[in-house]
């Protein structure tokens, strides 16, 4: 009975709350930061003021997560290296995924571009395994792979897809987007940061609106000089719901589970893009692409199953790897 009451009971619901509330609203800064891109909003200036003020947002939280903002934000055991690696992972986490990413978007379609950026759970297991040392068995092996598919036929695949020229420039671009998040996963698990989660989240996305508005600008970018109060709405949304509380809640839920089953509901993401662009922005959801859902939820069932050790010696090198007294 023992073995059958594993990792189910009240820890795991709610990681599984904040996991689904995390990709939704991963999903939806899609659907706003199209809409903002459409009405002609520089990429690298949206992406930058973006995170700049979901960072600014994300203090009230600090300050009631554990009710010492000072503390929460430069907590005692926090030193030379600790800040260092901080910095990195706002670097990496923020700067590096998304200016990657809309680099990538000058060669290849939106839809393309995502697809690549969610394949950052096949990088995260492959890390992880070497990394962390976390169990990587077939069963996740096929998940993760049924997984990519279901995204790919979920967004919808574009003939522009892996045909050469420019078009292969972006996807390797795009594909470093996604090995960045990554590394900055993987970084973060490893670190042990003495921070919370809202405080690292804080700086993750401060240290990285500042290197992005720093290449933007220098670059020439500007914020529109006419904003009118519908895409004041979509900004905000972009900001604060679809960045502070998604990047909040993912370093939350990386606290609650492993660094390869986190990102494996990565794949949830661009679910909710389809259908939130279906119902917003009036795309249309075909067969292919429900299929592709269906795959999706196969892949989190394989992703996040607690596949029987062959044997007792297996039972015990997995027990010491998920940290099981």
């Amino acid at each position: 009975m023992a073995e059958h009451s594993r990792p189910v009971p009240a820890s795991q619901i709610p990681f599984l709350i904040t996991l689904v509330a995390s990709t939704f609203l991963m999903g939806s800064s899609f659907v706003a930061g199209k809409i903002l891109l459409q009405q002609g909003f520089p990429p690298m200036i949206l992406a930058g003021w973006r995170f700049l003020v979901a960072a600014l947002a994300t203090l009230p939280l600090v300050v009631l997560d554990k009710g010492e903002f000072k503390r929460s934000l430069f907590p005692r055991k926090a030193g030379l290296r600790e800040g260092a690696l901080v910095i990195v992972i706002g670097l990496i986490q923020t700067a590096a995924v998304m200016g990657l990413l809309f680099w990538a978007m000058q060669f290849v379609s939106a839809s393309t571009a995502a697809i690549l950026l969610f394949t950052n759970p096949i990088w995260v297991a492959v890390l992880g395994r070497f990394f962390l040392g976390e169990s990587l068995h077939r069963g996740r092996l096929a998940g993760l792979f049924l997984g990519i598919v279901g995204v790919c036929l979920a967004i919808g695949l574009g003939p522009d897809m892996f045909s050469g020229g420019q078009t292969l420039l972006g996807e390797i671009i795009g594909i470093a987007s996604a090995f960045c998040w990554a590394v900055a996963t993987i970084v973060n698990k490893r670190a042990g940061l003495p921070f919370q989660a809202w405080g690292l989240s804080f700086w993750q996305m401060l240290v990285g609106a500042i290197a992005i508005l720093a290449i933007a600008y220098g670059t020439g970018e500007h914020w529109p000089a006419v904003v009118t109060r519908e895409e004041w709405g979509w900004f905000l949304w972009l900001a604060i719901p679809a960045s502070t509380a998604s990047f909040g809640l993912w370093y939350v839920a990386l606290e609650k589970g492993g660094a390869t089953k986190t990102s494996g509901f990565l794949f949830l993401a661009p679910l909710f893009t389809v259908i939130l662009s279906y119902f917003i922005l009036g795309s249309t959801l075909t067969w292919i692409q429900a299929c592709g859902g269906g795959l999706i939820g196969i892949a989190l069932w394989l992703v996040n199953s607690e596949l029987p050790a062959r044997n007792r010696q297996e039972r015990l090198a997995e027990a010491l790897v998920e940290g099981e007294p």
